[in-house]
């Protein structure tokens, strides 16, 4: 939404370039979440599967995001193509700050969730007191456009690290874990309809939106036992690319989401700030039924997530090395021992944080490899499913014992032969 008076400041501002951002439309909402859940699912398979590691990764994409952003920046006008292969790589890299900090630096996702939080506030803060505005029909200038992709950055990582804290709390699995932020931006909708502030409300649905594209991607990707849909990470990712980029052909060619800003406006609607300080109210009470929502869930027992608690596994008869691996391919196989030997090898050096961390890589390249190895040997998948959440286990204890730690490494190695 936009005003008359806001298109007639873009229109005396905007002699360098016209406005590069798309107009928001369903179009808008429809791409940003495909754009959210791809970019991660790529992300994971560079870190995970090529094994390139969380901070080699991070550091290649920095630099992607450096040449990316570059590019927008030197377009004169909204280009789709540009615009959303900029998003792309700015979820990749926000989710990519956020993990270093839980995984690698050991910051709890309450902390971190406050820190991106007061760092978008203070983006903002600066933002308003320098252009008067958050408006992203006024992106006009080569401040507002820094500022505004700033925020856009920001906002990725705080996504990443409030939807995690969520099912940190909860518990949730796949399915259930897509309710939460879609409800609160059916309940954004239901408010901007109602004459909540449209710059305020097109933020707080852009920061869900991000726990809402990663929670659908985890869903679609998830096996049915995990209660999810059984597709697969590598699927999931085709499908949601192809999505993209036909939506970006669309746009490209029918230009819909063009803002123009001296040619004939959308009808605006008129600001009344009565109800807008009304529907503030409205925003707070849905804020606390949340937070009221998610401690109760984190008061109810957890159901466990298919491979942990009374998964299958604890039922299974222990395997020899051999019963265990010898259906699956050595190279996964390798891939396996080398994380955990790795952890190993950090505890006996005294590096707690470093093996926490280490071993997150072994918890994702499995989580990543599990529609391909269960299918081939369901047993032995069942049963290194379990010596894994042993692992997991003994090392996120809230007071880790090392004997327990090492015990579970190497009995998990054994298995591996």
């Amino acid at each position: 939404m936009t005003s008359t008076m806001e298109r007639s400041e873009a229109a005396s501002l905007g002699r360098q370039f016209i406005n590069k951002v798309p107009e928001v439309t369903v179009w808008f909402w429809v791409i940003k979440i495909l754009c959210t859940t791809v970019g991660e699912s790529f992300a994971d398979w560079i870190n995970t599967t090529l094994g390139v590691g969380l901070v080699n990764t991070s550091l290649i994409f920095t630099a992607v995001l450096a040449g990316a952003l570059g590019w927008q920046l030197g377009t004169r006008r909204y280009v789709p193509f540009v615009y959303w292969l900029t998003v792309v790589v700015l979820s990749v890299t926000g989710t990519l700050y956020t993990d270093i900090l839980t995984d690698s630096q050991g910051v709890p996702l309450a902390v971190s969730s406050g820190v991106f939080a007061g760092a978008l506030a203070v983006a903002f803060g600066i933002w308003y007191a320098r252009e008067r505005t958050l408006s992203i029909h006024s992106i006009v200038t080569r401040s507002r456009e820094l500022f505004y992709w700033l925020a856009v950055l920001v906002t990725f990582a705080l996504g990443t690290a409030v939807g995690d804290w969520t099912l940190e709390l909860t518990g949730w699995g796949p399915g259930v874990s897509v309710l939460l932020p879609l409800g609160l931006i059916a309940a954004i909708v239901t408010g901007w309809r109602l004459g909540a502030g449209a710059v305020l409300s097109f933020w707080l649905a852009y920061v869900l939106t991000r726990p809402l594209g990663a929670n659908l991607g985890d869903w679609l990707a998830s096996p049915g036992g995990d209660g999810g849909l059984g597709l697969g990470t590598a699927v999931t990712s085709v499908v949601f690319l192809a999505a993209i980029l036909v939506t970006v052909v669309h746009l490209t060619r029918s230009r819909s989401d063009v803002i123009q800003a001296d040619g004939p406006a959308r009808t605006p609607r008129a600001a009344n700030p009565a109800r807008e300080r009304i529907m503030l109210g409205y925003y707070a009470f849905v804020a606390v039924a949340a937070a009221g929502l998610l401690v109760w869930a984190n008061q109810q027992p957890h159901a466990a997530p298919a491979g942990e608690g009374d998964s299958p596994a604890a039922a299974t008869a222990s395997l020899t090395p051999e019963q265990a691996t010898s259906s699956f391919p050595p190279a996964e196989i390798a891939k396996f021992r080398t994380i955990a030997s790795d952890t190993l090898a950090r505890l006996d050096s005294g590096d707690q944080k470093a093996a926490t961390a280490r071993v997150k890589d072994l918890e994702t390249a499995w989580d990543d490899d599990q529609d391909t190895l269960q299918a081939k040997n369901g047993q032995a998948w069942h049963f290194l499913d379990g010596e894994i959440d042993q692992v997991l286990t003994s090392l996120r204890a809230a007071h880790p014992d090392k004997a327990t730690e090492v015990q579970a490494l190497n009995t998990f190695l054994t298995s591996l032969g």
